[in-house]
C-alpha cells in the first residue's frame, strides 16, 4: 500500500477544494480500481503538476486522496459531475485510468442502479445501446469530455517507467516448450485483441486453453487453472496494433503473478512498450519467488 505524499489535501466527496501545491495548471485524474491511479498521481506530482482527482465511487484506493491536491468522488455513470468538478478545478488535460468492471453493464436494472445523470443517459442512448464494446464506450466518454474542453491524454505519460521492457525481466527465461507455445500463441492473441474480444489468452502445448472476454484476466486465469490442471501453461497479453493509449491499456500487477502461480501458470508474455507492469519491482520479485518467467515481446 502506498504512503500518502505531502501537500494540502481534501478527501471529501463534497467537491471542496484546497490550494494546489503549485501554480501550474492541474492535471485531472479520473480514477478507477487498482494501483495505477496512485502511480499516475505520484508521477504527475513528480513532474511538478498539481493533481485534481475524481475518484469513482466504490472503486478508488482509499489512499488515493492523500496523493492528490484536489479530490472528490463521483458515481461511475455520473459523467456530468466528472465534468463539473474538473472544470471547476481548471483542468484542461486529464488521465482516465484504473479498472471499472464492465460486467456490471449486464446486471439487472444495470443502468438505473448506478443513478446516471443526463450526460450518461444521453451517451447511452446515442452510442452504447447500439455498441457496448470497450472502445465505443471509452471513445464516447472521451468525446463528451472534449466537448466540455477537457482532453484525455495518454494514460501512460506520467508512468513511462511502468511500461514493459523488451526481453526477459525475471531470473529465468522460457523453456523450449514455452518458447514453442509463445510462437504459436502470439499471433492468435493479437487477433483476439484486434477483434475487441479481450487482451489475453492462455496456451499449453500449442493448444488455446482459455480466451479472455468480458470477465477479465483474473477470471480467465482461474478458468485456465480449472481446465489445465497439469499446469505449466503460458499467458500472453497484448494491446491492439493501434492501441489508443488514452484508455484501456493492458495491465498486469503483483496480484496477476500470484493468480498465475496459484492456478499453475509458469510463463507470462506481454507486449513491450504497450502493457503496463503496475509496481514493476514487486511483479519481478513475486515472479522470481514463484518461478514464473516474465518477458516483454
Amino acid at each position: 500500500m502506498m504512503t500518502p505524499m505531502g501537500g494540502s489535501l481534501s478527501g471529501s466527496s463534497s467537491g471542496a477544494t484546497t490550494t494546489p501545491s503549485g501554480s501550474s495548471e492541474p492535471i485531472g485524474l479520473i480514477a478507477g480500481q487498482g494501483l495505477l491511479p496512485a502511480l499516475v498521481a505520484q508521477g504527475v506530482r513528480a513532474a511538478g503538476r498539481p493533481v485534481a482527482c475524481v475518484g469513482l465511487a466504490g472503486q478508488y484506493d482509499p489512499n488515493l486522496p492523500g496523493l492528490c491536491d484536489r479530490f472528490a468522488t463521483a458515481g461511475v455513470v455520473r459523467l456530468g459531475r466528472w465534468i463539473r468538478l474538473l472544470r471547476r478545478w481548471g483542468v484542461r488535460e486529464a488521465v482516465m485510468i484504473g479498472r471499472v468492471r464492465k460486467a456490471r453493464m449486464y446486471q439487472p436494472l444495470r443502468l438505473l442502479r448506478q443513478v446516471p445523470d443526463w450526460r450518461a443517459l444521453w451517451l447511452w442512448y446515442r452510442v452504447l445501446r447500439h455498441d457496448k464494446r470497450n472502445e465505443a464506450l471509452l471513445r464516447g466518454v472521451a468525446n463528451e469530455l472534449s466537448k466540455a474542453g477537457i482532453d484525455l491524454i495518454d494514460s501512460t505519460q506520467y508512468i513511462q517507467e511502468c511500461l514493459a521492457p523488451q526481453g526477459v525481466i525475471t531470473d529465468r527465461g522460457p523453456t523450449p516448450e514455452q518458447e514453442a507455445d509463445i510462437a504459436f500463441g502470439w499471433p492468435l492473441v493479437g487477433q483476439v485483441s484486434e477483434l475487441d474480444i479481450g487482451q489475453s489468452i492462455v496456451v499449453r502445448e500449442r493448444e488455446v486453453v482459455a480466451v479472455e472476454a468480458i470477465e477479465g484476466t483474473d477470471a480467465m486465469i482461474e478458468r485456465a487453472g480449472q481446465l489445465c490442471r497439469v499446469g505449466g501453461w503460458v499467458l500472453l497479453k497484448t494491446a491492439k496494433a493501434k492501441q489508443d493509449m488514452r484508455f484501456d491499456v493492458p495491465t498486469v500487477g503483483p496480484s496477476t503473478i500470484v493468480n498465475i502461480h496459484q492456478h499453475g501458470g509458469k510463463c507470462l508474455v506481454v507486449q513491450a512498450g504497450k502493457v503496463i507492469l503496475a509496481d514493476r519491482l514487486e511483479v519481478i520479485r513475486l515472479a522470481n519467488r514463484y518461478g514464473v518467467c516474465v518477458l516483454g515481446r
